[in-house]
């Protein structure tokens, strides 16, 4: 298992950390891959009941790694722009492919799965929030969908999101790119419970004690039925996506975020 994600299993319930602090737990390549090992090792396990998923550091996840975008995208593929990145690369669905294997994983383990959160879940940070069962947030967290400020939007995020708040606030946190404290998200149904500072792993982890009490096969069918529905309108949420990352507004956005400007949206 890579030191990027750690799992540490006590009395059935594994404590499973996002560990790249330094950058906020932000997703490069690697960081995705991590993660999505992670609960792809936890989908056998005999000895787990649920899982509390929580970051190091001041944050959960800050969301996508910019900085790594690029290559992310582009694999062994060469550049025919300098201005911002492989238009073709970019498009060619392999960000949004390696999103929805880290996110969607954890929808596939068979326990509980609790988001405990602080500091900030954003982009594809508060997507991972929305594959786990339930969410734990202390009053630091903070939840949000910024993609259109790089010109792109949040492909699982349009789909998944629908599952647990209503259009208006899913249009909201999409259009606006704004941020949701703590409570907002807990009124939109983002967040189940919100703690005191520093409290969410806690409570996370009671919740956990008390999910693995339950009879485990009840919950592992329970997950599987309320799961079924929230996959439907994603391959077009996919391809919508790898068109977006494509566009000119995208590498506009990406280049004013690396270069800490205002972009210029043309709108193509």
């Amino acid at each position: 298992m890579s030191d990027r994600v750690t799992i540490t299993v006590s009395n059935g319930i594994a404590d499973v950390r996002l560990n790249r602090p330094d950058k906020r737990n932000a997703l490069d390549g690697a960081q995705f891959a991590a993660i999505a090992e992670a609960g792809e090792s936890l989908k056998t396990r005999g000895d787990v009941r649920a899982v509390v998923l929580s970051g190091e550091g001041a944050s959960f996840c800050a969301g996508l790694d910019f900085s790594s975008f690029n290559s992310m995208a582009s694999g062994e593929g060469t550049g025919t722009r300098s201005e911002g990145g492989n238009p073709s690369a970019i498009a060619d669905g392999r960000i949004t492919h390696l999103g929805q294997q880290c996110a969607w994983v954890w929808q596939e383990v068979p326990v509980p799965v609790i988001a405990a959160v602080h500091g900030h879940a954003l982009g594809g940070g508060c997507e991972l929030t929305l594959v786990c069962d339930v969410v734990v947030a202390d009053e630091t967290a903070r939840f949000g969908m910024p993609e259109a400020q790089v010109g792109l939007v949040p492909g699982l995020g349009v789909v998944r999101g629908l599952s647990h708040v209503n259009l208006h606030w899913m249009k909201y946190m999409v259009l606006t790119g704004e941020l949701l404290s703590a409570q907002e998200a807990l009124a939109a149904g983002l967040v189940n419970r919100v703690t005191e500072p520093g409290g969410h792993v806690a409570e996370a982890q009671r919740l956990g004690d008390l999910m693995a009490s339950r009879a485990p096969l009840a919950l592992a069918v329970g997950k599987d039925i309320l799961g079924r529905h929230a996959d439907e309108g994603y391959a077009h949420a996919i391809a919508a996506v790898s068109y977006l990352q494509g566009t000119e507004d995208a590498l506009e956005g990406i280049a004013a975020f690396r270069e800490r400007r205002d972009p210029k949206f043309e709108g193509r």
